[in-house]
């Protein structure tokens, strides 16, 4: 076992190298660009090449980053280390570290149904799996790409023909992407917070066809908008600009009629970076390991499903990853974007 659980994150001694460490290292190995996995303060970083922007982006141009394709290898004191795809949002990668024959696979975060924008999941073959368990119970069932985008179109063209202003909720980085790539064909004027126009610019994304949020632009347009903001808007006052407007949150919590009430939603579209329950259990099967370490999420549950159902060594693991967190402020936002959106 040459993977270790401490108290800086998921360290690998042979390498020298941690995987989304959770406290400043010497060498770090970036799954993904979310601030619970890419944290600042390391002497170096290793990830893929779509997330070199995002990651100077919000962790400093400055930082030591260190790129690699998927299945691109680097040697490291006889680790053989490789990214692989985790269709979790642009540059996404499950890192798999081989060494003397045994082969662990840390996927990050991942999401098994493809969304048309991210490259899909690969599963990789190990003998030792790290997985997440966000949506680990079984009323967790995600609609696919195709549905998700005909109900959210429907949903803003049934407002913008009453002539209410549509305002789309998402993270950031990941879920905004996927908010505007349903909407690509929609005629109405779509205009961005800036954190996610900041964010677009990072991912090397074209923001031609939006308009970057700017102080009285309902009146500028003078007529009913799409507007994609991140959850720190919730209940702000920076809404009521938009008034008459519905509020759609998209996020897997949104599965959950709960969730959807305590965000005080229109509607709830149920869109997810992360996989569902089949998907987490396709996953985790293809892979082949016998060994498997839950870590945020239902891990509890998840765990003891996985060891009771299929027979695997499957045991808990605390993190400090969050996962899609939607009751929690919107880490993804600064003050400063919140101030100058």
């Amino acid at each position: 076992m040459f993977l270790q659980f401490d108290k800086d994150g998921i360290y690998c001694a042979q390498a020298g190298v941690y995987i989304d460490p959770w406290k400043p290292v010497d060498k770090a190995i970036i799954t993904h660009a979310h601030s619970d996995h890419a944290r600042r303060g390391s002497k170096s970083y290793l990830a893929h090449h779509d997330s070199r922007g995002i990651l100077e982006y919000r962790l400093g141009q400055e930082i030591q980053l260190e790129t690699l394709g998927y299945s691109e290898p680097v040697i490291m004191n006889g680790v053989r280390i490789s990214l692989h795809p985790a269709g979790h949002i642009t540059g996404s990668s499950q890192v798999r570290l081989e060494y003397k024959g045994e082969i662990w696979v840390v996927s990050g975060d991942y999401k098994v149904m493809p969304d048309g924008i991210t490259t899909p999941f690969e599963p990789v073959p190990c003998h030792h799996f790290v997985t997440e368990s966000t949506f680990g119970l079984p009323v967790y069932n995600f609609p696919d790409a195709a549905t998700l985008d005909a109900d959210l179109k429907s949903w803003c063209c049934k407002n913008l023909n009453a002539g209410k202003s549509c305002v789309l909720i998402g993270y950031s980085l990941g879920k905004a992407q996927r908010i505007l790539s349903s909407l690509h064909d929609m005629p109405s004027p779509v205009i961005l917070h800036g954190a996610i126009y900041n964010t677009n610019t990072a991912l090397g994304l074209s923001n031609e066809r939006y308009t970057r949020y700017a102080a009285g632009i309902k009146k500028t347009f003078q007529e009913p908008l799409i507007v994609v903001a991140p959850p720190s808007v919730i209940g702000s006052s920076w809404l009521r600009q938009f008034e008459p407007y519905e509020l759609g949150v998209c996020s897997g919590w949104m599965q959950l009629r709960g969730a959807r009430r305590r965000r005080n939603a229109d509607m709830g579209f149920v869109m997810s970076d992360h996989a569902d329950w089949k998907g987490l259990n396709e996953a985790v099967l293809a892979t082949g390991a016998d060994h498997i370490y839950v870590t945020h999420g239902y891990k509890s549950i998840y765990a003891k499903w996985l060891t009771e159902q299929f027979g695997l060594d499957a045991v808990t693991v605390d993190t400090l990853y969050e996962g899609e967190a939607l009751e929690q402020p919107d880490t993804e936002t600064t003050e400063e974007e919140d101030e100058a959106a």
